[in-house]
């Protein structure tokens, strides 16, 4: 299941309990988890459209370390 899925499922759940919730505080927070997980939605599709392959850096050696001058 991809991760956008489930992010905007466990919003809708949490919107869902939001509404249903008569304290004020809690519905508040509530509400603010759901905004969350579909901020995290977006941002997953974002990813998934990013073709970025990432590329460990060659180790360094003992040579390759910068002198700061004094």
């Amino acid at each position: 299941m991809p991760l956008t899925y489930r992010y905007r499922k466990l919003a809708a759940e949490f919107r869902a309990k939001a509404r249903q919730e008569e304290r004020p505080g809690l519905r508040l927070d509530l509400d603010r988890l759901a905004r969350s997980y579909l901020r995290l939605a977006e941002q997953a599709e974002k990813n998934e459209r990013n073709d970025v392959a990432y590329e460990t850096p060659p180790a360094w050696q003992d040579d390759d370390i910068p002198i700061a001058p004094r």
